[in-house]
């Protein structure tokens, strides 16, 4: 709780509640808190030529230096200071170099009685065209409202907004406290009245199963609402289905149906922050509308966030437990093959090395041509490295452990341990096509069709290429794999 004054800055501070503010908006609010900055001092003090020629009516230098640091003090701080002289040294300084003043120490002679400061505020008002708070309050309730509406700031951001605009607005501040009150009170105005529109399309079933939500059902610990609050974090087959049917619950309620085009998303996101960071208890709690359209927000919010709750799920699950088993069981079967593959190879290369080191023509001792090497010949010298029966076998060897066609066959090798894993998904692939609201480009149209329609092929006993479109999602490897294992996604 912060104690200020309820009058001007001509008074030092007293003793009221000013409960929403800091000490350091209190410090500030109306005076210079500290030295301005070079900036600063250019942006409000820089006397343009209207305020020089009326600063220089002044006949002594004190009168035109307090002249001068009200014209600037009022730009700055949105007010009139009652003792001028009090100013940080350096604006003295500042205005003092402008109006040929050298020692800025006169300013503390400018009279404080009261006639001359109003007729030099009186110059100065006229000259900026500065108005009564009075005069602009309307215009001010009507800019903090549509802040609350368009804007999650708290009581201290919109004080410090009215402020500002008041002193862009030429508007001079008034008591601290009145601008508080009418910050809290606009604020709390419009809060209900946002309340009151999400609250209004809410059809009197769907209230009561949002106010359901909140009751702790017999045998359960928690409400709904604080279970629906909760991601799943097992990465598991149980985990994947209690995040598809967390979604599939939340979005049955209907929520996300309400027409609330009138809010802004970031008010509904307020009030969803608000009710799924709150104990249900304490929602119960709350007066309506605000009761109904937090929990309203809430669950549109958990509409969303528990499908990219179940999507992630499906992402980790499908990257740990599907693929990456895929492939570890493949790269096993390849270590397996490591030992048949030390020996073979090597008596190969010592076949082929054989071959490589004999030249193609053969040169007798005298330098005379001989016929060519032949067949015979070229087996004369590999038997005496390797045997032919030991050639034989390990070619044999080779054709076993190594795939004929490469790594078409390696990615074929891998695609069907991936497709014996299949069941561990199948069981929620009808789930994920129900539950998520899949949306798609032009070029994603065909996989979501599909998708839409695996549930149906899955029920079939035995599905055939009737039921498929083989040529637009299923080609390639993936036909040979799915035809063999009667597998197929549908596509219309």
């Amino acid at each position: 709780m912060i104690l200020c004054s309820d009058r001007e800055h001509t008074r030092p501070w007293g003793w009221l509640c000013v409960e929403c503010l800091s000490d350091e908006q209190v410090a500030r609010y109306g005076r210079f808190a500290q030295e301005p900055s070079p900036q600063e001092l250019e942006g409000f003090f820089r006397l343009d030529e209207a305020a020089l020629e009326l600063a220089g009516t002044k006949r002594r230098p004190h009168n035109r230096l307090g002249w001068a640091v009200k014209w600037g003090t009022v730009r700055m701080l949105g007010t009139f200071l009652s003792q001028p002289a009090k100013v940080p040294p350096g604006v003295a300084a500042f205005v003092g170099d402008q109006l040929a003043i050298a020692d800025p120490s006169l300013l503390a002679g400018y009279p404080e009685r009261l006639p001359t400061q109003h007729e030099h505020a009186r110059e100065v008002r006229a000259l900026l065209g500065v108005r009564d708070f009075e005069d602009g309050e309307l215009e001010l309730r009507q800019y903090v409202a549509g802040r609350v509406w368009m804007s999650n700031e708290g009581p201290r951001a919109l004080f410090d907004r009215a402020a500002t605009w008041l002193r862009r607005h030429r508007c001079l501040l008034p008591g601290i406290t009145p601008l508080a009150n009418l910050v809290t009170e606009v604020r709390t105005a419009e809060q209900a009245l946002i309340y009151s529109v999400v609250d209004a399309p809410v059809t009197p079933e769907l209230r009561r199963d949002l106010l359901g939500l909140l009751v702790v059902l017999e045998g359960d610990s928690v409400s709904v609402l604080e279970r629906w609050r909760t991601p799943p974090r097992e990465v598991n087959g149980r985990g994947r289905k209690g995040a598809l049917e967390r979604a599939r619950d939340v979005r049955g309620l209907g929520a996300g149906e309400v027409d609330l085009w009138r809010v802004p998303p970031v008010k509904l996101a307020e009030l969803a922050r608000y009710g799924s960071s709150t104990h249900a208890p304490r929602l119960r709690k709350l007066v309506e509308p605000r009761r109904t359209a937090t929990v309203q927000a809430t669950v549109r919010h958990l509409e969303t966030a528990s499908v990219d709750d179940a999507l992630t799920l499906s992402e980790v699950l499908m990257s740990t437990k599907l693929l990456a088993r895929a492939a570890r069981v493949d790269d096993k079967a390849k270590l397996k093959s490591m030992p048949r593959l030390r020996r073979a190879p090597a008596m190969v290369a010592s076949a082929v090395s054989v071959l490589m080191d004999t030249p193609v023509d053969a040169a007798g001792q005298d330098g005379e041509e001989l016929a060519p090497l032949s067949v015979a010949q070229a087996w004369e010298r590999i038997e005496k490295v390797v045997t032919r029966n030991e050639l034989a076998k390990a070619l044999v060897e080779l054709a076993e452990v190594l795939p004929e066609g490469g790594e078409e066959d390696a990615e074929t090798a891998w695609r069907a341990q991936l497709l014996d894993r299949y069941a561990t998904v199948r069981g929620f692939s009808s789930l994920l096509a129900e539950v998520v609201p899949w949306g798609e480009t032009v070029a994603g149209t065909a996989v979501i069709e599909a998708l839409r329609e695996l549930p149906k092929v899955q029920a079939r006993r035995k599905p055939g290429p009737e039921h498929i479109d083989t040529g637009l999602l299923v080609d390639g490897t993936w036909r040979r794999l799915c035809w063999a294992t009667r597998c197929w996604p549908r596509t219309g």
